[in-house]
């Protein structure tokens, strides 16, 4: 198996790099499993409060891989879904850094992150109408949320992608860069996240993503376990106890 996935850790922060650039990272087999395990090790390590996704060469991921999916069908990883990422990422923050492009499945990668970082312009797109698809592996469901309702539909049925100042402008984009820049502004953004406790990061980010569209009720009752946990843990009497002795907090992730 060749290093489709790569991973650097800078602090509290992990850096996954798609690493197929002759393929425009394009997300076949390989990758897709290689990504799910780089997750796993995000969330599995204690030392790591935020991963960052990025794409080798001169664009972040071109979608699936057409060749392999023509002998092979879609590059799934069990309940993570499509790349190893769409239906399940990490329970820990992710971003995306993006420079070049992301489309089709790339775009959809890039949005089950939960910050995108993108380079002024960055194309994204979803085609898969050109060539007898449809967006399946998430897009449907989170542009909308993430765009207006006409815009997402007009990228949708068109296939027309969008340029990184209009998704900013719009409210996709979380932060636009210069080229070049868009890793170094993501890891920055990463490390003023990572100085946050650990436990209420991952309850902020899983009340946020999962209540999309819930009512008030199913807000509550969810909150709850989330409340019981982090208000009632170590790092929660810690931030109190740090904040009245003026002092910064030691987080332990429990």
């Amino acid at each position: 198996m060749t290093n489709a996935v790569t991973t650097e850790i800078h602090d509290q922060v992990m850096v996954i790099t798609l690493n197929r650039p002759d393929a425009m990272n394009a997300i076949n087999q390989d990758l897709a499993d290689q990504l799910a395990q780089a997750l796993d090790a995000l969330d599995s390590n204690n030392d790591i409060s935020v991963g960052v996704i990025t794409g080798a060469g001169r664009g972040f991921c071109a979608g699936m891989d057409l060749k392999e999916f023509v002998s092979k069908g879609m590059p799934m990883v069990g309940d993570r879904g499509f790349g190893g990422i769409t239906e399940r990422a990490a329970k820990k923050p992710l971003i995306s850094a993006v420079e070049g492009f992301a489309l089709a499945g790339g775009l959809e990668l890039a949005l089950a992150t939960d910050l995108i970082v993108a380079a002024k312009g960055v194309k994204f797109g979803i085609p898969e109408v050109s060539v007898g698809l449809f967006a399946a592996a998430g897009a449907l469901l989170r542009l909308p949320r993430v765009l207006p309702y006409g815009r997402a539909m007009k990228m949708a049925l068109t296939g027309e992608p969008i340029k990184a100042e209009e998704a900013y402008e719009l409210g996709m984009v979380a932060e636009l860069t210069e080229k070049g820049e868009a890793l170094e502004k993501a890891i920055d953004l990463a490390q003023r996240i990572a100085k946050n406790a650990p436990l209420g990061l991952n309850a902020s980010k899983a009340l946020i993503r999962e209540m999309q569209g819930r009512t008030e009720e199913e807000f509550w009752a969810y909150q709850k376990a989330q409340l019981d946990t982090v208000f009632n843990s170590a790092d929660g009497k810690e931030g109190a106890t740090a904040f009245a002795e003026k002092r910064a907090p030691n987080w332990t992730g429990s």
